[in-house]
C-alpha cells in the first residue's frame, strides 16, 4: 500500500514537471526491489527534466550551493541565460505565503526588462535576479526595492520587506550573493524592523553585533543591565525611548508624537537612569543603551531559532 502511495506521488511530479502523464500498475508478482527501482526512476526523470528545461530549478540550485561550479557556463547556456551579466539579486519575504499573483505583479511591473528571473526560494520568499544597464547607480537600485513594496502593497495586498546583494558580475558570483541577500535580511529584520528596505553593504551596527560571540554579548548585557533586563525594561518604556531616539533626544516632539506629558517621558528616562545609570538624554550613554537593546534582542532572537 505504501509503495502505491509512493508511486502515485512519483507519477503527479512527472505530470506536474513534464505534462506527460504515464499509467502504471503494479502487478501482484511484482518485487519491493523492483517497485523501488521503478519509483527512483520516476524521479530521477522528473529531476533530469527540471534540471534541463526550468530555469528556476537551475538559479534556486545554483543560489542554495548545490549546482556544480564548473557546469554553470555549459548549463547556463542550455537553458540561454547569459552567464555573465551585471545583476543584482534581490530577496523578498512576506510573512504570508506567496501566491503567483506577487509574481504576476512584478512581471507587469518590468514589462520591458530584459530577462528578469523570478525564483521561488519558499512559500515566504522569493529571489528575483535584476540585470542592470551602465548608468544605474545604487540609488536607483534603492529606488527599485522601494517600488516594489508599494506596488505589491497596492496590487497584490502583500507586505512585503526586501533585501538586495552588491552588484553580481556574472552567476559564478550567485551562490556568495544569495548568502548576502539571506545575511542582510535576517540582520534587518532583526535590528531594524521599522524599516523594510535591507542593502547588503548598508547593514551598519546591526552585522557587527550579529558576528559576536553569545557569551561577550552576555558579558556585555550584564555590565550594562546586571539582572534586571527582563524584569524592568517594560514595552512601553522601550516604545517611548526608541521614539526618543528616532527623535535624535528630542523631549518635546517626542512627547508630542507619543503624546505624552514632556514630564511624564522625563520620568520614565530617569527611572532607566536610576537603575541602569545611563541618562539617556546624553549622547554617549544613549549610543550605550540603543546597542545594548539591539544585542539582547540579538540574544532573544537565537535562543527562540535554537529551541524551534
Amino acid at each position: 500500500m505504501e509503495q502505491s502511495q509512493e508511486l502515485s506521488k512519483a507519477l503527479e511530479e512527472l505530470t506536474r514537471a513534464t505534462g506527460i502523464a504515464l499509467d502504471i500498475h503494479i502487478q501482484p508478482e511484482a518485487s519491493k526491489e523492483k517497485i523501488d527501482e521503478s519509483i527512483q526512476q520516476i524521479r530521477s526523470l522528473c529531476a533530469a527534466y527540471k534540471e534541463k528545461y526550468n530555469k528556476n530549478y537551475f538559479l534556486l540550485n545554483l543560489m542554495t550551493g548545490t549546482a556544480q561550479d564548473c557546469e554553470i557556463s555549459e548549463r547556463a547556456a542550455r537553458l540561454h541565460i547569459r552567464a555573465v551579466k551585471p545583476r543584482y539579486l534581490f530577496l523578498l519575504e512576506s510573512s504570508k505565503k506567496m501566491d503567483e499573483t506577487v509574481t504576476e505583479v512584478l512581471k507587469q511591473l518590468f514589462p520591458f526588462q530584459e530577462k528578469i528571473y523570478l525564483v521561488p526560494v519558499n512559500e515566504f520568499q522569493l529571489a528575483m535576479l535584476y540585470p542592470v544597464k551602465d548608468g544605474c547607480t545604487s540609488e536607483d537600485i534603492h529606488n527599485l526595492a522601494h517600488t516594489m513594496i508599494d506596488t505589491l502593497s497596492m496590487e497584490a495586498l502583500t507586505h512585503v520587506q526586501i533585501a538586495y546583494s552588491d552588484l553580481i558580475p556574472d552567476l559564478h558570483a550567485l551562490p556568495s550573493a544569495y548568502k548576502q541577500t539571506a545575511l542582510a535580511l535576517r540582520v534587518g529584520k532583526l535590528f531594524y524592523s521599522e524599516q523594510s528596505v535591507f542593502p547588503f553593504n548598508k547593514l551598519g551596527i546591526g552585522r557587527l553585533i550579529h558576528e559576536l560571540p553569545e557569551k561577550l554579548c552576555e558579558d556585555f548585557l550584564f555590565e550594562i543591565f546586571g539582572d534586571i533586563t527582563s524584569e524592568h525594561l517594560d514595552k512601553d518604556t522601550l516604545a517611548a525611548i526608541d521614539k526618543f531616539f528616532q527623535n535624535n533626544l528630542n523631549i518635546a516632539e517626542t512627547a508630542r508624537q507619543l503624546h505624552m506629558h514632556r514630564n511624564t517621558l522625563i520620568y520614565r528616562l530617569e527611572q532607566v537612569e536610576k537603575r541602569t545609570g545611563l541618562d539617556l538624554r546624553q549622547f554617549e550613554d544613549a549610543m550605550t543603551f540603543k546597542i545594548a537593546i539591539m544585542i539582547l534582542n540579538y540574544l532573544q532572537s537565537e535562543r527562540n531559532v535554537s529551541h524551534e
